[in-house]
């Protein structure tokens, strides 16, 4: 199992006149955890593009526990539990002083430039299979 933590800080501009935060952002946060874990596994997402692979988001799914609010400072956990093949799925919690706000997942597909699904390049290969031998 591989996670990756980030943290955040709700803005004002980021919740909505109920005075919560705006479900759609939950997704762009998603997004931040999600690179820091390619990054913590040595491929940054900028390298995988570079090298002609893309990561697109096939589906979502979110669970809203209790709400966030302005400058709540969020801890947002990436973990991708099983290592991928051309599909990988990650889990993600937002938590708020160690409470529960959200749970939610994302599922992609490894594809080229033509979106051809693709086999993940062989040095996150590498770094998965190390990564999951551990």
């Amino acid at each position: 199992m591989l996670q990756a933590t980030v943290e955040t800080r709700v803005r004002f501009a980021e919740t909505d006149a109920m005075g919560v935060t705006y479900h759609g952002n939950y997704l762009p946060w998603f997004e931040m955890a999600r690179v820091a874990l390619l990054d913590q596994l040595g491929t940054p997402y900028r390298q995988l593009e570079q090298a002609g692979f893309l990561l697109p988001v096939l589906e979502t799914g979110l669970t809203y526990h209790r709400p966030s609010r302005f400058d709540d400072r969020l801890r947002i956990t990436v973990t991708l539990a099983e290592k991928p093949l051309a599909r990988l799925k990650l889990t993600y919690k937002v938590e708020c002083d160690g409470e529960l706000l959200v749970e939610g997942f994302t599922r992609h597909a490894f594809v080229n430039r033509e979106f051809k699904a693709v086999r993940p390049p062989r040095n996150l290969e590498a770094a998965l299979r190390q990564a999951f031998a551990s």
